[in-house]
C-alpha cells in the first residue's frame, strides 16, 4: 500500500512541476506578438542584393529571406517599396526604381511585378506585409540619375535641396496631395496589410545649414507666426490626410510609424523621457509622433531604440518604459538596432546576450507588444548567432496582435473534413470560410499519465482545446488554401488537431471539432 501511495505522490509530484513548467514556457512566449524585420531596398541594403539582377534571381533572393525569417519566428515583414519617389511595383505614378532594374525607369526585363510576387511569397508563409514608403524623400545622394519623367523633373518647384540631396518640400500643399495619391494607388491595387513610414520627416540637421523654406513658409504660413510650429503641421497634416484616406478605402489595413527612438528630452519638456538624445522627433525632425498616438492617426508605431541598455544619453530601458507609459492604447513595438551587433565598438553590442536582454525586457512591460529588427541582413549574418538566439527565443510561433479599435468580429469556425497520416506526415483538409485571411492549426499530444485515472472514461477520449499555449500552433496557412501537411516529428501515439479562422486583422474563430489521428512513425 506504501509503495503505491509512494508512487501516486511520485506521479502527482511530476505533474505539477510539468504543469509549473508548461506555466513559466507559455509566461515567456506570448501567442500574441508582433515580430518583424525591415526589409530596406535602398542602396541594395537587404534586398535585391544587388542592381540589375534578373527577375529569377530576385525572385530566388527573396524566397531565400522569406523563408529563413519564417524560420527565425517571423509574422510580418516590413519591405521598403517606395525609397526615393521610384516603385518596387508597377506603376503608372512613379518609375521603377534604380535598386530594382540597375536605372530608374527601366522596365523589368522580362516584365514581372515584385510587389505582387513578395505578397504571395510572405501570404503564403502565413505572415504579414507591410509596405515601407518613404514619403519626403526624392533622390538618395549627389549622384543619384532620375528618370527623364521623374517628379523632380516634372514639378522641380517642389523640392528643396538639402544635404546634396532633393527632398518633397512638406509645406507645399500640392505635395502633401501627391504623396498622399502614390499610397493610396497601392493600398487601392494591392493586397498588403500595412502601410509604413520610417523616420524621414523634416531632415537631421546639418550643421550650421538651416532648412530653405523660408520662401514656402511666406507662402504657405496657414495662418502659423512660429516656423517651428508650422513644419510640425505640415507633417501633421500629411499623417492626418493619409490616416483618413486608408480609413475610407480600406479600414482594416493598419498604418505604422517608425520614428526615431526619442519625442522629447525631459529638459525640453517634462513630459518626455528622462534622456539626453541628440535629434528628437518633436524639434528636429518637427514630428509629433506621440500626438499621432494620442489622436489614434496612426495604429501603431515603432520608435528605433538603437541604443543598448545601460546607455549614458538614451539608454535603452529608459526609453522603451517612457514609451509604454506613452502609447496611448495603440500598439507598441521596439526598433532594434541589430545592424549594431558586432559592429559597434561599444561594448554592450559585442555582448552576445544584449538583443535577449532587450527582447526580456520587452516582454516584461504590458504595453509593449512585440519587436521589429533592422535589418534583415543584420540577422541573416547571424553576428554573434543573433539568428540562432532569435530561434529559440521565438521557437513557437505568435499571432499578430489584435487591434481593438477596428472593428470586426471573429469569423466563422471551419471544420476538418479530412485528418489522415501518410508516408509524409499527417495530412489535414478543412472546409474553406469566406473572407478567412489564416487558418491556425493547433495540435495536442496525449499526456496520459497527467490525466485522469485510466478507469475514468474522459481518460480514453479527453480533449480541451488549449489555445492559449503558443507551442500548439504547428502552422499558418493562407485563406486561400485549406490543406496542410504537419511533417514535423511525431512519436506514436493520439495527436488531435483543432484548426481556427482568422480575419484580416487576426481576430479569431472559436475552434473547430478536434479530429484525432493515431500516429505510428515507421521511421523510428
Amino acid at each position: 500500500m506504501f509503495t503505491v501511495l509512494k508512487k501516486t505522490f511520485v506521479l502527482n509530484v511530476l505533474c505539477l512541476l510539468v504543469i509549473a513548467a508548461a506555466a513559466h514556457a507559455q509566461s515567456l512566449a506570448p501567442k500574441r506578438e508582433f515580430r518583424a524585420v525591415w526589409v530596406a531596398s535602398v542602396a541594395n541594403i537587404d534586398w535585391p542584393s544587388q542592381k540589375g539582377l534578373s527577375p529569377v534571381t530576385q525572385q530566388k533572393e527573396f524566397t531565400f529571406l522569406a523563408d529563413a525569417h519564417q524560420k527565425n519566428g517571423m509574422n510580418a515583414l516590413i519591405v521598403q517599396i517606395r525609397p526615393a519617389a521610384d516603385a518596387f511595383y508597377r506603376s503608372k505614378l512613379e518609375p521603377w526604381s534604380e535598386w530594382l532594374t540597375g536605372l530608374q525607369g527601366k522596365e523589368v526585363n522580362p516584365p514581372y511585378d515584385p510587389l505582387d510576387f513578395m505578397l504571395q511569397q510572405t501570404h503564403e508563409r502565413g505572415m504579414e506585409f507591410h509596405a515601407w514608403f518613404n514619403p519626403y524623400r526624392a533622390t538618395f545622394d549627389t549622384k543619384a540619375v532620375t528618370a527623364p519623367d521623374h517628379i523632380t523633373k516634372r514639378r522641380p518647384e517642389w523640392f528643396v535641396k538639402y544635404d546634396g540631396k532633393l527632398l518633397f518640400n512638406p509645406g507645399i500643399p500640392e505635395v502633401r496631395t501627391y504623396i498622399t495619391s502614390i499610397i493610396m494607388d497601392v493600398v487601392r491595387r494591392y493586397d498588403i496589410d500595412g502601410v509604413h513610414f520610417d523616420d524621414y520627416f523634416y531632415p537631421y540637421p546639418i550643421a550650421n545649414t538651416p532648412f530653405p523654406d523660408d520662401s514656402t513658409f511666406l507662402k504657405h504660413s496657414n495662418g502659423f507666426s512660429n516656423k517651428q510650429d508650422w513644419r510640425r503641421n505640415n507633417v501633421d497634416l500629411l499623417i492626418k490626410g493619409i490616416s483618413d484616406s486608408i480609413q475610407a478605402v480600406k479600414p482594416y489595413l493598419k498604418f505604422g510609424i517608425s520614428p526615431f527612438g526619442v519625442w522629447k528630452n525631459k529638459d525640453e519638456d517634462v513630459a518626455g523621457s528622462a534622456t539626453r538624445a541628440g535629434a528628437p522627433t518633436y524639434s528636429t525632425l518637427y514630428a509629433d509622433t506621440r500626438k499621432w498616438m494620442q489622436l489614434g492617426w496612426i495604429d501603431y508605431l515603432v520608435p528605433q531604440v538603437y541604443w543598448h541598455i545601460g546607455h549614458k544619453a538614451a539608454d535603452y530601458k529608459t526609453i522603451v518604459e517612457w514609451w509604454g507609459l506613452n502609447s496611448f492604447n495603440r500598439h507598441l513595438y521596439i526598433g532594434h538596432g541589430a545592424y549594431k551587433i558586432g559592429t559597434d565598438n561599444n561594448a554592450a553590442w559585442q555582448d552576445p546576450n544584449e538583443i535577449p536582454r532587450q527582447l526580456r525586457l520587452n516582454r516584461s512591460l504590458p504595453t509593449v507588444g512585440g519587436s521589429v529588427f533592422f535589418s534583415s541582413k543584420s540577422i541573416m549574418k547571424n553576428t554573434q548567432n543573433v539568428q540562432d538566439s532569435l530561434r529559440v527565443y521565438y521557437r513557437h510561433p505568435a499571432l499578430v496582435p489584435v487591434m481593438e479599435w477596428k472593428k470586426a468580429k471573429a469569423p466563422a469556425a471551419t471544420t476538418i473534413v479530412k485528418a489522415q497520416q501518410t508516408t509524409k506526415g499527417v495530412h489535414l483538409q478543412w472546409r474553406q470560410i469566406p473572407d478567412a485571411r489564416y487558418y491556425v492549426i493547433y495540435r495536442f499530444e496525449k499526456n496520459t499519465f497527467c490525466e485522469l485515472p485510466i478507469w475514468h472514461k474522459e481518460y480514453w477520449e479527453p480533449f480541451q482545446a488549449e489555445l492559449n499555449n503558443p507551442a500548439r500552433i504547428v502552422g499558418r496557412v493562407f485563406g486561400n488554401n485549406t490543406h496542410f501537411l504537419d511533417r514535423t516529428a511525431l512519436e506514436d501515439g493520439k495527436y488531435t488537431y483543432v484548426i481556427t479562422t482568422l480575419d484580416r486583422l487576426q481576430n479569431e474563430s472559436a475552434p473547430s471539432a478536434g479530429v484525432t489521428v493515431k500516429y505510428k512513425n515507421y521511421n523510428l
